[in-house]
């Protein structure tokens, strides 16, 4: 990419790490699927791939949602809060599982009497969806 080619990037004010927190939303039912972190490189290949492409704070490196457990995320469209620092991707979530407890949502913690409650039920077991990706000793 030239200088001009990723200009829209210095738009989005990014954190003190080079950050921008990121809303992944459901497209055709408005539900928010997943929280997620993107630097500059992350959001440049979002763009390009036109598929989901996030920055794991935890591995340290980027991560193509869905490249272990086949659950990517087709961006239809990308938008920009008011203040530039959020991110909101309107997505196809494949497979209608976007978290990796084999849920619909990473949201599916209702907060009642003083509790946290699982209120959405396992689409698929997580060790299904992992197998691939572990290896044998």
């Amino acid at each position: 990419m030239t200088a001009t080619a990723n200009a829209w990037l210095k738009k989005i004010q990014w954190d003190e790490h080079g950050l921008v927190p990121v809303i992944a939303q459901e497209a055709a039912s408005g539900d928010i699927l997943m929280f997620a972190w993107m630097n500059r490189e992350a959001l440049a290949r979002t763009v390009e791939l036109g598929e989901a492409v996030y920055w794991s704070r935890s591995r340290k490196k980027l991560w193509h949602k869905g490249e272990e457990s086949g659950h990517t995320q087709k961006v239809l469209e990308i938008r920009l809060d008011c203040d530039d620092d959020v991110v909101l991707l309107k997505i196809e979530q494949a497979g209608g599982i976007a978290c990796h407890t084999g849920r619909h949502s990473c949201f599916f913690q209702k907060f009642e009497g003083e509790e946290w409650h699982a209120v959405e039920p396992v689409l698929q077991d997580p060790e299904t969806i992992y197998t691939k990706t572990k290896k044998t000793p």
